[in-house]
Protein backbone atom coordinates (compact mmCIF):
# COMPACT_ATOMS: atom_id res chain seq x y z
CA UNK A 1 0.00 0.00 0.00
CA UNK A 2 1.51 3.35 -1.06
CA UNK A 3 1.72 6.44 1.08
CA UNK A 4 -0.70 8.22 -1.29
CA UNK A 5 -3.25 5.43 -0.89
CA UNK A 6 -2.96 5.63 2.89
CA UNK A 7 -3.51 9.39 2.78
CA UNK A 8 -6.70 8.95 0.73
CA UNK A 9 -7.98 6.34 3.18
CA UNK A 10 -7.31 8.62 6.16
CA UNK A 11 -9.12 11.48 4.39
CA UNK A 12 -12.18 9.22 4.18
CA UNK A 13 -11.94 7.47 7.53
CA UNK A 14 -10.43 9.44 10.40
CA UNK A 15 -8.38 7.14 12.67
CA UNK A 16 -9.78 8.88 15.77
CA UNK A 17 -13.32 8.12 14.61
CA UNK A 18 -12.38 4.51 13.85
CA UNK A 19 -10.93 4.07 17.35
CA UNK A 20 -14.13 5.45 18.81
CA UNK A 21 -16.19 3.12 16.62
CA UNK A 22 -14.17 0.11 17.81
CA UNK A 23 -14.57 1.14 21.45
CA UNK A 24 -18.36 1.30 21.06
CA UNK A 25 -18.46 -1.97 19.10
CA UNK A 26 -16.51 -3.80 21.80
CA UNK A 27 -18.35 -2.41 24.84
CA UNK A 28 -21.76 -2.00 23.14
CA UNK A 29 -22.07 1.16 25.19
CA UNK A 30 -21.47 4.80 24.27
CA UNK A 31 -20.92 5.54 27.97
CA UNK A 32 -18.32 2.80 28.44
CA UNK A 33 -16.59 3.81 25.21
CA UNK A 34 -16.33 7.39 26.44
CA UNK A 35 -14.77 6.23 29.71
CA UNK A 36 -12.29 4.01 27.90
CA UNK A 37 -11.22 6.82 25.57
CA UNK A 38 -11.26 9.56 28.20
CA UNK A 39 -13.69 11.76 26.24
CA UNK A 40 -17.25 13.00 26.64
CA UNK A 41 -20.15 10.84 25.51
CA UNK A 42 -21.18 13.62 23.12
CA UNK A 43 -17.77 13.29 21.44
CA UNK A 44 -18.33 9.55 20.98
CA UNK A 45 -21.73 10.19 19.39
CA UNK A 46 -20.22 12.86 17.12
CA UNK A 47 -17.42 10.55 15.97
CA UNK A 48 -19.90 7.79 15.15
CA UNK A 49 -22.15 10.17 13.20
CA UNK A 50 -19.20 11.48 11.18
CA UNK A 51 -17.98 7.97 10.44
CA UNK A 52 -21.45 6.97 9.28
CA UNK A 53 -21.48 10.02 7.02
CA UNK A 54 -18.06 9.07 5.60
CA UNK A 55 -19.45 5.59 4.94
CA UNK A 56 -22.13 7.00 2.66
CA UNK A 57 -24.73 7.49 5.35
CA UNK A 58 -24.74 3.81 6.35
CA UNK A 59 -25.98 3.18 9.90
CA UNK A 60 -23.35 1.35 11.96
CA UNK A 61 -25.31 0.90 15.21
CA UNK A 62 -28.89 0.50 16.27
CA UNK A 63 -29.60 1.71 19.78
CA UNK A 64 -32.43 2.44 22.18
CA UNK A 65 -32.54 3.34 25.85
CA UNK A 66 -31.46 -0.16 26.86
CA UNK A 67 -29.05 -1.54 24.28
CA UNK A 68 -26.58 -0.87 21.48
CA UNK A 69 -26.13 -3.35 18.63
CA UNK A 70 -23.98 -3.45 15.50
CA UNK A 71 -25.81 -3.36 12.19
CA UNK A 72 -24.72 -5.50 9.24
CA UNK A 73 -22.74 -2.51 7.92
CA UNK A 74 -21.26 -2.06 11.39
CA UNK A 75 -20.04 -5.67 11.38
CA UNK A 76 -18.40 -5.01 8.00
CA UNK A 77 -16.76 -1.83 9.30
CA UNK A 78 -15.04 -3.80 12.10
CA UNK A 79 -12.62 -5.46 9.71
CA UNK A 80 -11.98 -2.29 7.73
CA UNK A 81 -11.34 -0.29 10.91
CA UNK A 82 -8.77 -2.76 12.22
CA UNK A 83 -6.98 -2.84 8.85
CA UNK A 84 -6.84 0.93 8.49
CA UNK A 85 -5.63 1.49 12.05
CA UNK A 86 -2.97 -1.20 11.74
CA UNK A 87 -1.74 0.39 8.50
CA UNK A 88 -1.77 3.80 10.19
CA UNK A 89 0.42 2.49 13.00
CA UNK A 90 2.90 0.82 10.65
CA UNK A 91 3.12 3.93 8.46
CA UNK A 92 3.69 6.17 11.48
CA UNK A 93 6.51 3.96 12.70
CA UNK A 94 8.09 3.71 9.26
CA UNK A 95 8.10 7.44 8.49
CA UNK A 96 9.08 8.47 12.02
CA UNK A 97 12.03 6.08 11.94
CA UNK A 98 11.05 4.51 15.26
CA UNK A 99 10.60 0.79 15.87
CA UNK A 100 9.54 -0.83 19.08
CA UNK A 101 12.20 -2.88 20.82
CA UNK A 102 12.65 -4.62 24.14
CA UNK A 103 11.00 -7.32 26.19
CA UNK A 104 7.27 -7.55 26.84
CA UNK A 105 6.03 -9.85 29.60
CA UNK A 106 2.37 -10.45 28.82
CA UNK A 107 -0.05 -12.46 30.94
CA UNK A 108 -3.39 -13.79 29.69
CA UNK A 109 -6.21 -15.53 31.50
CA UNK A 110 -6.89 -19.21 30.79
CA UNK A 111 -10.26 -18.16 29.33
CA UNK A 112 -8.61 -16.74 26.23
CA UNK A 113 -6.99 -20.05 25.25
CA UNK A 114 -10.19 -20.85 23.33
CA UNK A 115 -10.41 -17.50 21.49
CA UNK A 116 -8.60 -15.75 18.66
CA UNK A 117 -6.03 -14.19 21.00
CA UNK A 118 -3.22 -16.28 19.41
CA UNK A 119 -3.99 -14.62 16.06
CA UNK A 120 -3.72 -11.15 17.63
CA UNK A 121 -0.38 -12.11 19.18
CA UNK A 122 0.87 -13.53 15.88
CA UNK A 123 -0.02 -10.29 14.10
CA UNK A 124 1.70 -8.27 16.84
CA UNK A 125 4.88 -10.32 16.44
CA UNK A 126 4.82 -9.74 12.69
CA UNK A 127 4.35 -5.97 13.12
CA UNK A 128 6.97 -5.68 15.88
CA UNK A 129 9.65 -8.31 15.19
CA UNK A 130 12.19 -6.64 17.48
CA UNK A 131 10.00 -7.05 20.56
CA UNK A 132 10.71 -10.18 22.62
CA UNK A 133 7.24 -11.32 23.66
CA UNK A 134 7.01 -13.60 26.71
CA UNK A 135 3.53 -15.09 27.23
CA UNK A 136 2.25 -16.38 30.56
CA UNK A 137 -1.12 -18.17 30.66
CA UNK A 138 -2.46 -18.39 34.19
CA UNK A 139 -5.48 -17.92 36.44
CA UNK A 140 -6.69 -14.34 36.63
CA UNK A 141 -5.98 -14.18 40.35
CA UNK A 142 -2.40 -15.35 39.82
CA UNK A 143 -1.89 -12.81 37.02
CA UNK A 144 -3.07 -9.99 39.30
CA UNK A 145 -0.53 -11.10 41.92
CA UNK A 146 2.34 -11.34 39.43
CA UNK A 147 1.52 -7.93 37.98
CA UNK A 148 1.55 -6.39 41.45
CA UNK A 149 4.92 -8.06 42.11
CA UNK A 150 6.39 -6.45 38.97
CA UNK A 151 6.77 -9.79 37.17
CA UNK A 152 4.49 -8.84 34.24
CA UNK A 153 4.14 -5.71 32.11
CA UNK A 154 0.62 -6.21 30.77
CA UNK A 155 -2.23 -8.50 31.78
CA UNK A 156 -5.50 -9.48 30.08
CA UNK A 157 -7.68 -11.05 32.74
CA UNK A 158 -10.93 -10.98 34.67
CA UNK A 159 -11.44 -8.09 37.05
CA UNK A 160 -12.22 -8.88 40.67
CA UNK A 161 -15.69 -7.97 41.88
CA UNK A 162 -15.83 -4.36 43.09
CA UNK A 163 -12.61 -3.36 41.28
CA UNK A 164 -12.76 -0.47 38.82
CA UNK A 165 -9.17 -0.25 37.56
CA UNK A 166 -8.05 -1.44 34.16
CA UNK A 167 -9.17 -0.80 30.57
CA UNK A 168 -12.40 -2.62 29.78
CA UNK A 169 -12.07 -5.00 26.82
CA UNK A 170 -15.21 -7.08 27.16
CA UNK A 171 -18.20 -7.52 29.47
CA UNK A 172 -20.03 -10.81 29.76
CA UNK A 173 -21.92 -12.99 32.23
CA UNK A 174 -20.92 -16.15 34.02
CA UNK A 175 -23.12 -19.24 33.76
CA UNK A 176 -23.13 -22.73 35.19
CA UNK A 177 -22.23 -25.32 32.55
CA UNK A 178 -21.95 -29.10 32.47
CA UNK A 179 -22.44 -32.20 30.36
CA UNK A 180 -25.81 -32.36 28.51
CA UNK A 181 -26.98 -35.41 30.48
CA UNK A 182 -25.86 -34.14 33.88
CA UNK A 183 -28.65 -33.90 36.46
CA UNK A 184 -28.27 -31.87 39.65
CA UNK A 185 -30.13 -33.29 42.69
CA UNK A 186 -31.42 -30.32 44.74
CA UNK A 187 -31.28 -32.47 47.87
CA UNK A 188 -27.56 -33.15 47.56
CA UNK A 189 -24.49 -30.87 47.56
CA UNK A 190 -23.68 -29.30 44.21
CA UNK A 191 -20.65 -31.07 42.66
CA UNK A 192 -18.20 -28.33 41.64
CA UNK A 193 -15.40 -28.31 39.07
CA UNK A 194 -13.11 -25.46 40.02
CA UNK A 195 -9.85 -23.70 39.37
CA UNK A 196 -7.70 -23.60 42.53
CA UNK A 197 -7.46 -20.42 44.61
CA UNK A 198 -7.10 -17.53 43.83
CA UNK A 199 -9.25 -18.20 40.76
CA UNK A 200 -11.86 -15.47 40.29
CA UNK A 201 -14.58 -17.79 38.92
CA UNK A 202 -13.89 -20.15 41.84
CA UNK A 203 -14.42 -17.36 44.34
CA UNK A 204 -17.61 -16.21 42.60
CA UNK A 205 -19.08 -19.74 42.49
CA UNK A 206 -18.47 -20.32 46.20
CA UNK A 207 -19.76 -16.86 47.15
CA UNK A 208 -23.12 -17.23 45.39
CA UNK A 209 -23.68 -20.76 46.68
CA UNK A 210 -22.91 -19.70 50.24
CA UNK A 211 -25.18 -16.65 49.93
CA UNK A 212 -27.94 -18.92 48.59
CA UNK A 213 -27.49 -21.40 51.42
CA UNK A 214 -26.78 -24.16 48.93
CA UNK A 215 -24.56 -27.05 50.01
CA UNK A 216 -21.63 -27.89 47.73
CA UNK A 217 -18.68 -30.23 47.37
CA UNK A 218 -15.56 -30.05 45.20
CA UNK A 219 -15.61 -32.82 42.59
CA UNK A 220 -12.53 -31.69 40.67
CA UNK A 221 -9.80 -29.05 40.95
CA UNK A 222 -7.38 -28.24 38.15
CA UNK A 223 -5.21 -25.28 37.21
CA UNK A 224 -5.72 -26.21 33.55
CA UNK A 225 -8.83 -25.16 31.66
CA UNK A 226 -8.55 -28.27 29.50
CA UNK A 227 -8.54 -30.37 32.67
CA UNK A 228 -11.72 -28.71 33.94
CA UNK A 229 -13.42 -29.14 30.57
CA UNK A 230 -12.52 -32.83 30.49
CA UNK A 231 -13.97 -33.32 33.98
CA UNK A 232 -17.15 -31.47 33.01
CA UNK A 233 -17.57 -33.52 29.83
CA UNK A 234 -17.19 -36.67 31.94
CA UNK A 235 -20.18 -35.55 34.00
CA UNK A 236 -18.29 -35.04 37.27
CA UNK A 237 -20.06 -31.78 38.06
CA UNK A 238 -20.71 -28.18 37.06
CA UNK A 239 -18.34 -25.28 36.48
CA UNK A 240 -18.71 -21.49 36.28
CA UNK A 241 -17.73 -20.21 32.86
CA UNK A 242 -18.10 -17.21 30.56
CA UNK A 243 -21.36 -17.42 28.58
CA UNK A 244 -19.82 -16.50 25.23
CA UNK A 245 -17.04 -19.09 25.44
CA UNK A 246 -18.83 -22.31 26.34
CA UNK A 247 -16.62 -25.19 25.06
CA UNK A 248 -18.01 -27.79 22.63
CA UNK A 249 -19.67 -30.71 24.41
CA UNK A 250 -20.89 -28.60 27.33
CA UNK A 251 -24.17 -26.71 27.81
CA UNK A 252 -25.69 -24.28 30.32
CA UNK A 253 -27.20 -26.04 33.32
CA UNK A 254 -31.04 -26.00 33.03
CA UNK A 255 -32.98 -23.56 35.22
CA UNK A 256 -34.68 -26.49 36.98
CA UNK A 257 -31.40 -27.11 38.83
CA UNK A 258 -32.17 -23.86 40.71
CA UNK A 259 -28.54 -22.82 40.92
CA UNK A 260 -27.99 -19.18 41.94
CA UNK A 261 -27.03 -16.65 39.28
CA UNK A 262 -23.32 -15.94 38.98
CA UNK A 263 -23.60 -12.36 37.70
CA UNK A 264 -21.44 -10.44 35.29
CA UNK A 265 -17.73 -10.45 34.66
CA UNK A 266 -15.37 -7.85 33.18
CA UNK A 267 -12.26 -8.68 31.16
CA UNK A 268 -9.74 -5.86 31.38
CA UNK A 269 -6.23 -4.84 30.41
CA UNK A 270 -3.96 -3.97 33.33
CA UNK A 271 -0.58 -2.30 33.01
CA UNK A 272 2.31 -2.81 35.34
CA UNK A 273 4.53 0.21 35.78
CA UNK A 274 2.40 2.58 33.69
CA UNK A 275 -1.29 2.17 34.62
CA UNK A 276 -2.44 5.33 32.79
CA UNK A 277 -1.59 4.93 29.11
CA UNK A 278 -3.51 7.99 27.95
CA UNK A 279 -1.13 10.27 29.86
CA UNK A 280 1.98 8.93 28.15
CA UNK A 281 3.62 10.98 25.38
CA UNK A 282 3.69 9.43 21.92
CA UNK A 283 7.47 9.18 22.16
CA UNK A 284 7.06 7.10 25.33
CA UNK A 285 4.97 4.43 23.60
CA UNK A 286 6.08 1.03 24.84
CA UNK A 287 5.60 -2.53 23.58
CA UNK A 288 2.91 -2.92 26.26
CA UNK A 289 1.06 0.10 24.85
CA UNK A 290 1.25 -1.31 21.31
CA UNK A 291 -0.07 -4.74 22.34
CA UNK A 292 -2.83 -3.14 24.40
CA UNK A 293 -3.89 -1.14 21.33
CA UNK A 294 -3.89 -4.32 19.22
CA UNK A 295 -6.05 -6.17 21.77
CA UNK A 296 -8.50 -3.29 22.09
CA UNK A 297 -8.71 -2.96 18.30
CA UNK A 298 -9.35 -6.69 17.90
CA UNK A 299 -11.42 -7.11 21.04
CA UNK A 300 -14.46 -8.48 19.20
CA UNK A 301 -12.40 -11.53 18.23
CA UNK A 302 -12.00 -12.36 21.93
CA UNK A 303 -15.74 -12.73 22.42
CA UNK A 304 -16.11 -15.91 20.41
CA UNK A 305 -14.63 -19.40 20.52
CA UNK A 306 -11.99 -20.03 17.87
CA UNK A 307 -14.07 -22.91 16.48
CA UNK A 308 -16.91 -20.49 15.64
CA UNK A 309 -14.93 -18.75 12.90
Amino acid sequence: MTRATLCRMYDMYDPAQLRTFLAVAQTLSFTQAARRLGVRQSTVSQHVRRLEAAAGGRQLFTRDTHSVELTEDGEAMLGFARTILAAHERAAEYFSGTRLRGRLRFGASEDFVLTRLPEILESFRADHPEVDLELTVELSGVLHERLAAGELDLVLAKRRGGDTHGELVWQSTLVWIGAPRLRIDPERPVPLILFPAPGITRARALEVLEADGRAWRIACTSASLSGLIAAARAGLGVMAHTRGLIPPGLVPVPARAALPELGGVDFVLLHGRRPVRAAARASDRSPADALADAILAGGDRLHRPAEAR
